[in-house]
């Protein structure tokens, strides 16, 4: 079997199409499987690391936002639309794919649109709850619509004529193999002692890889009040709660958050905290947690309902068409998360939420529950399969 798979632009649109190669592989070890991105964005660096070939293609997202300096990017980005048909056809004509597939990013649009033209099996994947420009421009002429949810569905006008195992296909989101192991394992105890934590109520928080100011400044008076403060994350209180956290500032938090801790007298407290960058054992971090505070991006997403964790959510506002609104929508609405605006976050917001579920275990457990029937463990086989029938 030979395969294109086209993506770019996120972790959320490129992870998703390296576990459906992973999966083919798996199942077909002869296959051939080529990856087609832009060499400056983050699928190139990924797809590397996984160990799969990769055909570079120029292409850049619009602004929508009309400024001066996006004015010229969106020249650039009509540019590059339009040369990227040639590029792409000259990628398609040398590999001779069987089906090519598309898992989101502006740049899948030109590749599987050509593709179309010359008579090739083309899917489209939207891993989010809102589906994006791209996903709804492909729908028209992919021979599948693979998609994480049955909400996604109504954003897709013919979907309701089409039935469930017509054009139309909820897949769920698909995962690594690695990920669904974890380096923890899904024992929560487990996880807690090869992070050095103890056995208490532990709450892991993070803004996305490059982290978020206004998420961190909540959780320095959160950790203000973990450690007795009251209800504010002000002054003392009797007794500290019973809460290990581990917090994750990003990539451009490291300065607010050791500013914060220093003039809020915060330190961290070995066996019940741990502070880093950037988290590159999620999976046992997130096995251990009993709570999560987090952005709503789509893998965000898909590997809480995956671990079955409760979550806090705050989606980011910036996202392409507020998207990330609709996927902590989809997760509130099924009773697996409490959806805060980014407009709203504050530590006292913060605390008062979290307050009242550390008051109330049973509801977490319940919310975990919710979050794990969300799941759809074999995304990546029911994506495959379908791919099988096609060609």
């Amino acid at each position: 079997m030979r395969v294109l798979l086209a993506a770019g632009g996120s972790a959320g649109h490129v992870n998703p199409a390296l576990a459906i190669a992973d999966k083919i592989v798996e199942v077909f070890p002869e296959s051939n499987i080529l990856f087609a991105g832009t060499a400056v964005g983050l699928e190139a660096k990924l797809v590397a690391r996984a160990g799969y070939d990769f055909s570079p293609i120029k292409a850049a997202g619009f602004q929508r936002k009309i400024t001066p300096v996006n004015i010229g990017r969106n020249a650039k980005a009509a540019y590059y639309f339009i040369t990227a048909g040639g590029e792409s056809k000259k990628i398609i004509q040398s590999f001779k794919p069987d089906i090519v597939v598309g898992t989101g990013g502006y740049v899948t649009a030109p590749v599987l649109r050509t593709a179309a033209k010359m008579g090739i099996k083309t899917v489209t994947h939207e891993s989010n709850s809102l589906p994006g420009a791209a996903t709804k421009m492909l729908s028209r002429t992919a021979d599948k619509v693979f998609v994480s949810s049955h909400d996604t569905l109504k954003f897709f006008p013919d979907a309701k004529n089409s039935g469930s195992s017509d054009k139309y296909i909820v897949t769920g989101n698909p995962l690594r193999k690695g990920y669904r192991k974890g380096e923890g394992g899904r024992n929560r105890a487990g996880a807690l002692a090869s992070l050095g934590l103890n056995g208490s109520m532990t709450i892991l928080s993070f803004g996305g890889s490059l982290g978020s100011n206004a998420i961190t400044e909540a959780v320095i008076r959160l950790l203000k009040w973990e450690r007795g403060g009251d209800e504010r994350g002000g002054g003392e209180t009797s007794t500290p709660r019973d809460i290990n956290h581990i917090h994750a500032y990003g990539g451009n938090g490291k300065a607010i958050f050791e500013k914060l801790l220093l003039e809020n007298g915060i330190t961290p407290d070995r066996g019940k905290n741990i502070f880093v960058e950037y988290i590159h054992n999620m999976y046992t971090c997130i096995t251990a947690a009993d709570l999560v505070i987090c952005r709503a991006g789509s893998m965000t997403q898909t590997e809480l309902k995956a671990f079955g964790r409760a979550s806090i959510q705050i989606p980011w506002s910036g996202a392409a068409e507020n998207h990330q609104y609709y996927n902590a929508l989809t997760m509130k609405e099924a009773g697996a998360a409490i959806l805060i605006n980014d407009s709203e976050i504050s530590g006292k917001k913060l605390i008062e939420v979290v307050s009242a579920l550390y008051n109330d275990r049973l509801r977490i457990r319940l919310m975990e529950e919710n979050a794990a029937r969300l799941s759809t463990p074999n995304a990546a086989g029911i994506i495959l399969s379908e791919i099988i029938d096609l060609i």
